[in-house]
């Protein structure tokens, strides 16, 4: 019964965990890159972002890309990081007649903190910016150009907490909020998916440099529309406990390799009162063991073989991307050898046919 309370417990803290992720580091800066050209008339301009991805305890970049708007005279506000005083919550972003408020954060191509300068609305059609936005003046005439001072080299792309932007929405953004708005378009949504489908839009594959910083339509990750970002927008060192949920005790902790693990206890003998259902467990038991003890030094000999070639390459960054992916690697094993283990105990603990069954 103690175990199988214990088992409920462990269900609970599982689904805590992909329902309520408390992140507690911020997001990189801004990475630097260039906006594609326009695809076409109509296309209004939707800022890359930092994403999380609550599966993988990682943020990840979510490309600039144009986008059609969803009904003439709609604007894009882009979505933002604000912290909440004990954690970083994502205020996604929507399609509106005013730009509201997107945390003071300096996107960059019009979105330079408040509002949005790269163009706008006039009888239905949407007129281009051309200081601001890269377009093809040739396929599109409906364009003006005001320049537009941007003076900030301010990278930071999330709200309040220590190092944030201080801004606070004007009474007129807050407006814009409660006005008639609709979310992303379905196109906006395949996009974020292909984003967190790429493991090297992770920050911690990238360190802040995603190499799809930008596409010329959603979804287009590949091809001549592609724009990689030139450097990250400041450097970026993850905490150990890098956005970790509260149903994750210790992950703050994680070991960092697979030698850090302490080593593993063989299972206690099964006695369930019937010898020959004993035997078979513990045969079980044996393979399971021998199985996860070679995984273990399987995956051991190939951390330290990446250890010591990113040593001979002399790069930090290089050598603290592997450390990251070792850290992930050994978590992930960890896990899932302990709901293994669990699993086989349930079998262990679960009422036999023919007996009495425990109360």
């Amino acid at each position: 019964m103690l175990f199988a309370f214990f088992l409920v417990c462990i269900s609970a803290a599982g689904a805590s965990a992909r329902i309520g992720v408390v992140i507690t580091v911020g997001p990189p800066p801004i990475p630097v890159y260039e906006q594609p050209i326009c695809p076409g008339d109509g296309y209004l301009w939707t800022p890359g972002y930092w994403a999380w991805g609550d599966d993988f305890d990682d943020y990840y970049w979510v490309p600039g890309t144009w986008v059609l708007a969803p009904e003439p005279g709609f604007l894009w506000t882009p979505g933002y990081w604000g912290w909440g005083g004990d954690s970083f919550t994502f205020y996604d972003g929507y399609w509106g007649p005013q730009i509201g408020f997107y945390g003071g954060i300096n996107y960059g191509f019009g979105y330079f903190g408040v509002g949005f300068v790269g163009g706008r609305w006039d009888n239905g059609h949407f007129f281009y910016n051309r200081a601001v936005a890269n377009i093809n003046v040739t396929d599109i005439h409906n364009v003006y150009e005001t320049r537009v001072t941007n003076i900030t080299e301010n990278r930071v792309s999330y709200n309040g907490g220590n190092g944030g932007i201080s801004a606070r929405p004007t009474p007129e953004e807050e407006a814009a909020a409660h006005d008639r708005h609709m979310g992303p378009v379905a196109a906006q949504t395949q996009h974020m998916q292909e984003a967190r489908s790429n493991p090297q839009q992770r920050a911690s594959m990238n360190q802040g440099k995603p190499p799809i910083a930008a596409t010329s339509r959603p979804g287009e990750f590949t091809g001549g529309g592609v724009s990689r970002a030139t450097e990250a927008g400041g450097r970026y060192a993850p905490a150990a406990n890098r956005g970790g949920s509260e149903a994750r005790p210790g992950a703050a902790n994680a070991p960092a390799h697979v030698r850090d693990l302490p080593p593993a206890e063989r299972p206690a003998l099964p006695n369930t009162g019937d010898a020959k259902l004993d035997k078979k467990l513990q045969k079980q038991q044996q393979k399971q063991y021998a199985q996860q003890q070679k995984e273990r030094e399987k995956l051991e000999k190939q951390q330290d073989k990446e250890d010591k070639k990113a040593a001979r390459q002399n790069n930090d960054a290089a050598r603290q991307q592997t450390e990251q992916r070792h850290q992930q690697q050994t978590q992930q094993l960890q896990q899932r050898h302990q709901q293994q283990s669990m699993e086989m105990q349930q079998r262990m603990a679960a009422p036999r046919g023919g007996g009495e069954q425990r109360r």
